[in-house]
């Protein structure tokens, strides 16, 4: 299993009308693409205006296959610019758990 961390740093004041578009539009578009959602977190103490989300993986090959049907969704590309506008700054890391790990 692989999972992808991706943190997006957005524009100050624009996390509640973030969190509202994912919830009422984008996070049911993802879902059906991405598929296992392991995680989806906004930051309160320490660095602000963080969103983290976690995905989950079978492979690499199943994330770029997952993530190009997304890309390929135009659901996903109306809604895409919607949320783009309020990011600054976005990472994304592949991590993949130790074989002790409750994710494993």
């Amino acid at each position: 299993m692989f999972y992808e961390i991706r943190t997006y740093r957005l524009k100050v004041g624009t996390l509640p009308k973030y969190l509202a578009l994912v919830g009422e539009e984008g996070i049911a578009i993802q879902r059906s693409h991405l598929g296992q959602l392991v995680g989806y977190f906004h930051s309160e103490i320490g660095p602000l205006n963080q969103i983290v989300h976690i995905w989950a993986f079978d492979s690499l090959d199943d994330r770029e296959r997952r993530r190009n049907a997304l890309a390929a969704d135009p659901a996903w590309q109306a809604f895409a610019p919607k949320i783009q506008a309020l990011i600054e700054e976005m990472d994304s890391k592949i991590m993949r758990p130790a074989a002790f790990s409750p994710l494993s």
